[in-house]
């Protein structure tokens, strides 16, 4: 009898998603995290009438997939959405923060760019596509079709607020496919997002521009506490699994605690993981005959995974008495280009988001540091952390006086780099996938580092796990 239990690795949001949809599904399934605790980066603390977010601070809901999960968790009564007066997005320039144009008539006007940039926009419908088939740096791209002075004062904010990355080294096609497709389809960035507005709507998906932004009366957290706990017992925290073993039924999931055999596994781990973990094929298989003859059980092709980079990044969250901060920070927050020599990466006004993230009179900022920009940064003392933010909103936003709470956390390998040739590492997880039947990828490493993206991840490997169960059985 076909063995339809299924192992997750990891209790981030993709692994608990997945886990939740299998398990309503009726499919036997046990989650498998090496840490204490789930929900990944997620972490949400409140303190002093504070509410910290570490890690993102809100979900985009870009896919219907998004807003479904929610609605199955039982979440919806508890969702908040973003306060609509705060739809204002900063990016710092002249060392201050100038509001993004959110219209035509908006950009025209706009002291965010020169005279130059606006007519590079204006000429950009008439530019040729690239269709050579040369894989572009998103820095490439933006200077290619509008000029340097889009990438050093807006399109390296925006990368340092995705990726934390550079943009010099992030790849058009992987990192940023929806740019890519645009060109490819309408021949021009503008005329896509012009007659691009049909198939958007046919697919349900929003842009991540024009998005929702939510999260729950008391932090993000909210979401993977709710899945985690309707696995109960099926939720091994403290249990790293080091060993995969392909059987005649599946797989046999190895961890400090003994052997587990299941009819599938999926992968929701980091990258540089994978590539340390030990899996070998059963005899004869196409993934035994593909091993390394001088390591059994390790294939070179998930070694070279480890060579993903994963820059540290850290989160300060400062709160501050509203009549020391000068700036009204009354929108979503600012990002800072490398050019204008400030050390922070950006700031999410937290407070202005969502009700009861600080107490009356007060005000919360999330800050983040480090990334590819200045990796050393994210490891510097949580005090010299504090410090090294203050000094960059003293003169952002106008902070006086000294924060009333401040909290750090540090994540040493934050967020993959989608760098030019990731295509390869995309190539070998399908490839291994192929040559291993029941074992399957899914998260941040593979189907995009937003937080919406890992949901619609976590809900797509479900279902096709599922399907491979149907069709393995011949019900299909």
């Amino acid at each position: 009898m076909k063995n339809v239990s299924v192992a997750v690795i990891g209790a981030g949001i993709t692994g608990l998603t997945a886990a939740f949809y299998l398990k309503r599904a009726g499919v036997p399934v046990t989650v498998y995290e090496a840490g204490a605790r789930a929900g990944g980066v997620i972490q949400s603390i409140r303190q002093d009438g504070f509410l910290a977010e570490f890690g993102p601070n809100t979900i985009l809901e870009t896919s219907p997939k998004i807003a479904q999960l929610v609605r199955d968790a039982g979440l919806a009564a508890r969702k908040l959405v973003s306060d609509p007066t705060a739809g204002a997005r900063y990016v710092v320039r002249y060392r201050r923060p100038i509001e993004m144009p959110g219209s035509p008539p908006g950009f025209i006007t706009t002291k965010l760019f020169t005279l130059r940039a606006k007519l590079a926009v204006l000429r950009e419908p008439f530019l040729p596509p690239r269709r050579d088939g040369v894989e572009e740096s998103i820095g490439q791209f933006v200077v290619r079709r509008f000029n340097r002075e889009f990438l050093d004062h807006a399109i390296d904010a925006l990368v340092a607020g995705i990726y934390a990355g550079d943009p010099n080294k992030l790849s058009l096609p992987h990192a940023f496919p929806k740019l890519k497709a645009l060109e490819d389809k309408y021949g021009s960035m503008i005329k896509g997002q012009i007659f691009g507005a049909r198939d958007r709507q046919q697919s349900g998906e929003v842009a991540k521009d024009r998005a929702a932004k939510f999260s729950f009366d008391e932090g993000l957290q909210v979401l993977p506490d709710t899945l985690a706990a309707g696995l109960g017992e099926a939720l091994e925290l403290n249990t790293p699994v080091t060993r995969l073993t392909q059987t005649s039924n599946g797989w046999r999931v190895t961890t400090p605690r003994g052997e587990t055999e299941f009819g599938a596994v999926i992968y929701c781990g980091t990258a540089y993981r994978l590539a340390e973990l030990e899996i070998a094929g059963a005899p004869g298989t196409a993934l035994a005959r593909s091993e390394h003859p001088n390591e059994p059980g390790r294939r070179p092709a998930l070694q070279a995974l480890a060579e993903i980079s994963y820059p540290p990044v850290a989160s300060v969250v400062l709160g501050f008495r509203r009549e020391d901060v000068t700036h009204p920070c009354q929108g979503f927050g600012m990002l800072i280009p490398k050019i204008e020599g400030f050390k922070i990466l950006g700031t999410i006004f937290s407070s202005a988001l969502f009700p009861n993230r600080a107490p009356a009179g007060h005000l919360t900022l999330t800050s983040y540091i480090g990334g590819a920009r200045y990796p050393e940064l994210a490891l510097l003392p949580p005090a010299q952390l504090i410090e090294t933010v203050l000094a960059d909103l003293r003169v952002l936003l106008g902070v006086k006086g000294p924060p009333v709470f401040a909290q750090t956390a540090v994540y040493p390998r934050a967020i993959p780099q989608y760098n030019v040739g990731y295509g390869k590492y995309r190539q070998l997880l399908n490839d291994f996938e192929a040559a291993a039947p029941g074992l399957f990828f899914a998260g941040h490493y593979r189907d995009g580092v937003s937080l919406g993206d890992s949901i619609v991840s976590g809900v797509n490997i479900a279902g096709r796990v599922g399907q491979s169960f149907s069709t393995t059985d011949g019900h299909r």
